[in-house]
């Protein structure tokens, strides 16, 4: 039966985030956190797959203090124990030191057969941690993964591309990356969330994983974040006659080069 291994990061919920228009800047400070939306697919796709074959599933996430809330959450979805890599650090991470940390992680843990990553995660959607990982543990990666099936010690999996879809499969052990149309995520009850509570979790420091300091350098730094504002012309056409509006609009909109 297969040992899954999934990797989720914990972000802010964009429903929570405002704009501050006269500062130009984001404003996060009542911004509650969530495990990321693509990665909710990856937890979900494990757990429907050891349903219905069996299996286990250990998840795994790499952040500050303040991912510690995640771990119950992650627990209720499906997986068995969770692994914590504990790093204050965390939250200047880029792709790199993501994939650096996770990687060297699995490592330690050693027992996987599928590692599953969300296609992109919801704050940056870079979608580079999961090939960058299969990389770095020199596994075969799939990514766009739409739909997956298990025969065996071999993974057979389509991948939606921009015009086509492909069938492709590799044997044990393999990167998946899932698109979000692969499922939709369960929303977990109280026995899940009390089940959860007794489930083993394991806190790693990052210093124990053996890597240097020019892994845990990012290569990219985010020296600011402005929101996007659209300046709008609010042309209103007050004709009395509703078709020399609509005309009116018409040849606007032509003018601007929309249609």
């Amino acid at each position: 039966m297969p040992k899954f291994l999934i990797c989720y990061k914990w972000v802010l919920d964009e429903q929570d985030i405002k704009i501050d228009l006269q500062a130009s800047k984001l404003d996060i400070g009542r911004a509650r956190s969530k495990i990321s939306d693509y990665d909710r697919n990856a937890i979900e796709a494990a757990a429907l797959e050891v349903e219905k074959k069996g299996g286990s599933i250990t998840a795994l996430t790499y952040g500050g203090s303040s991912a510690k809330q995640s771990l119950k959450d992650a627990l209720s979805r499906g997986p068995g124990d969770a692994v914590w890599v504990n790093d204050d650090n965390a939250a200047m991470a880029d792709a790199f030191v993501t994939a650096n940390v996770l990687s060297a992680a699995a490592k330690r843990m050693g027992d996987y057969d599928v590692i599953l990553c969300g296609e992109g995660a919801a704050d940056t959607y870079a979608q580079q941690v999961g090939p960058r990982i299969a990389t770095l543990l020199g596994i075969p990666a799939i990514t766009f993964v739409s739909n997956f099936n298990i025969e065996g010690d071999k993974v057979i999996a389509t991948r939606k591309l921009s015009d086509c879809t492909e069938t492709v499969s590799a044997t044990f052990p393999v990167l998946l990356t899932v698109l979000p149309e692969i499922n939709t995520p369960r929303i977990p009850g109280l026995k899940q969330a009390m089940g959860a509570a007794r489930k083993p979790i394991k806190e790693v420091k990052v210093a124990d994983l053996g890597l240097d300091t020019a892994a845990l350098t990012p290569k990219t730094k985010v020296k600011s974040m402005k929101p996007y504002v659209m300046s709008r012309k609010n042309v209103i056409y007050k004709d009395n006659d509703p078709v020399n509006n609509i005309n009116a609009l018409v040849a606007s909109l032509q003018k601007e080069g929309i249609i």
